[in-house]
């Protein structure tokens, strides 16, 4: 009866163990948490990233120009990333993998750091918001690639 009850714990330490370790993006904590790149409050829940690396620390952006100037400073932070993440403008609150999402830069939508950028998830969605606002549309590539030279992130 012991060796069971012994066997029993070991098995829970575990469990509890690999639920401690498992590795997933966080809700970004809008007006309380501060962007790890410019230190401002995190607070419009249309334009928040986050960058989950590979040990499982979260790390908040309040825009995608933050998140792209943090990573275009420290590479490897996105190559060992287990995600990099924007929000989806037409759904807030829902985070979407920066190499499958579409970026939307326009002055009608004036994003939180002053780049205009702004994160669709499907690419219909962005042609639509692309003809009504105007613009240009940019892969993730292409953003880091515009962040990386606006003397303003440097």
């Amino acid at each position: 009866m012991k060796s069971k009850s012994i066997h029993t714990l070991s098995l829970l330490a575990m469990l509890f163990l690999f639920a401690a370790c498992s590795v997933e993006p966080q809700a970004i904590p809008y007006g309380q948490a501060n962007c790890t790149h410019c230190n401002m409050t995190i607070s419009d829940n249309r334009y928040g990233a986050e960058l989950v690396n590979d040990k499982g620390k979260a790390f908040f952006f309040d825009a995608a120009e933050c998140l792209a100037a943090y990573v275009s400073e420290q590479p490897e932070l996105q190559e060992n990333a287990s995600f990099v993440l924007v929000t989806d403008y037409t759904n807030p609150g829902n985070l979407i993998e920066v190499k499958n999402a579409h970026f939307l830069q326009s002055p009608k939508l004036p994003s939180p750091m002053g780049m205009n950028l702004t994160a669709l998830a499907d690419d219909l969605t962005a042609k639509q918001m692309e003809q009504k606002h105007g613009g240009t549309l940019l892969t993730w590539d292409q953003v880091l690639t515009a962040v990386q030279n606006d003397a303003k992130f440097h």
